[in-house]
């Protein structure tokens, strides 16, 4: 698939193509009421995927038969190169050696060569859950996985109840058999299980204190989010084995309520701390009213109370407001960004980026990036990307790696000019 960005001054012809399939893809997107859920719109999105790579090729031919150039590509600040594609990425991790753990939905794990398009296969992954939003989910190494290997992984499962993320470890062991996990132990689960299947959130990150803090998805269920009889739309702060750490604010209630570190979250496919220690959160607003959180212990975000957004059939949520009792989001979109993950930036390749957030939207087809300056957050560039962007990464080298949403999602480089 060519670059997606396009020139400037189009003749006539190339604008009668970007019409016609501007209108086939909207019509298939209007099949789909404004009150329908956001999954259900989200399965009509990916069924027109097949068409947007269809007309992307066209639309480049197109480009050289009228004499056009790709264009937008001159107004980015940085390069982009396709490197490789895999089946429905949703997560990677760089390894030491600059190779990278790449997670597909439908439940493979593989070790991308951090060269070109070739990859093997880690067995031993664990048997996930695989549809809607569910499946394999987020790779995240332990900070001493130069010592001991230790690697974990998040995915939905089906148990009692319906299907709930849970998140694993295993020691990741590479030999002349091959590379495969061994001892995968599940250390937390979603609790309770419900049915349904989208908002897992289940991204998982480590923090400066060596804790393991992970995002909660509240399931589509609205209330268990202010419940703390569950662990359903929260980030969740844990030891390395799983247990409960030491110091959490809602600790002396026991049960699962001594894992939760904040409360009031939504859908949050987003977890990433900064240089100083701050843990920030994006998150799936409802309709619209997509967030970014500055996650503090104790703190309740709101959902479904309080959300710049509203239901999707249409009911009103009051908008956070000072003295409402919320933690109100440092930065919030709307109309909606779709945001699927979060990076905060401290490489060299990109010098003046260094502290920023970069947000991968899906929905909202784009790359952006966010000014954090201490605890404040402003929105400073958005770079449309033409497609779904599932994932953000920062490479061994400071360059800044996408992986594309769907099948054939590409991994992507984004370099300096």
């Amino acid at each position: 698939m060519p670059p997606p960005h396009l020139a400037t001054a189009p003749s006539p012809r190339f604008s009668l193509i970007v019409l016609y399939r501007a209108s086939l893809l909207t019509l298939l997107t209007r099949l789909a009421p404004a009150t329908t859920s956001g999954y259900v719109r989200l399965i009509i999105a990916k069924g027109t995927t097949l068409m947007r790579r269809f007309f992307a090729s066209f639309v480049a031919f197109a480009l050289a038969a009228c004499g056009g150039s790709p264009a937008g590509a001159s107004d980015l600040p940085f390069t982009v190169t396709d490197v490789a594609s895999f089946n429905e990425p949703w997560a990677m991790a760089f390894l030491p050696d600059g190779r990278a753990l790449v997670t597909e939905k439908a439940g493979k794990l593989l070790i991308w060569d951090g060269k070109g398009t070739g990859s093997i296969t880690v067995t031993g992954a664990p048997k996930v859950a695989n549809g809607g939003q569910g499946g394999f989910g987020d790779v995240v190494l332990h900070p001493q996985f130069a010592k001991n290997q230790m690697v974990y992984l998040s995915w939905a499962e089906e148990g009692t109840g319906g299907f709930g993320a849970v998140v694993g470890r295993a020691k990741l062991v590479e030999d002349g058999q091959g590379a495969r996990l061994e001892g995968l132990k599940i250390i937390w689960s979603q609790s309770p299980k419900v049915q349904g299947r989208g908002h897992f959130g289940h991204r998982i990150a480590f923090g400066p204190d060596g804790k393991l803090y992970i995002s909660s998805g509240e399931r589509q269920k609205f209330d268990p989010a202010q419940d703390l009889g569950g662990n359903l739309g929260k980030v969740v702060r844990l030891n390395d084995d799983g247990t409960p750490a030491a110091g959490n604010p809602f600790a002396s209630k026991g049960g699962v309520a001594a894992q939760a570190w904040a409360i009031g979250l939504r859908n949050p496919l987003g977890l990433a701390f900064d240089g100083s220690g701050r843990l920030w959160e994006v998150e799936m607003g409802p309709r619209h009213g997509d967030e970014l959180n500055l996650i503090k212990p104790g703190k309740n975000y709101g959902y479904p109370k309080a959300s710049n957004g509203n239901h999707y059939d249409g009911r009103d949520i009051p908008d956070h407001k000072s003295g409402d009792g919320f933690e109100a989001p440092k930065a919030f979109w709307n109309p909606a960004l779709s945001p699927g993950s979060l990076m905060i930036y401290s490489g060299k390749a990109f010098p003046k980026w260094r502290g920023d957030a970069f947000i991968g939207g899906l929905g909202g087809e784009a790359l952006v990036r966010v000014d954090l300056n201490g605890e404040t957050a402003k929105k400073a560039e958005e770079w449309k990307m033409k497609t779904r962007i599932r994932e953000v990464e920062q490479g061994p080298d400071g360059s800044i790696w996408l992986l594309e949403d769907g099948e054939d999602g590409r991994l992507m480089k984004l370099s300096p000019k």
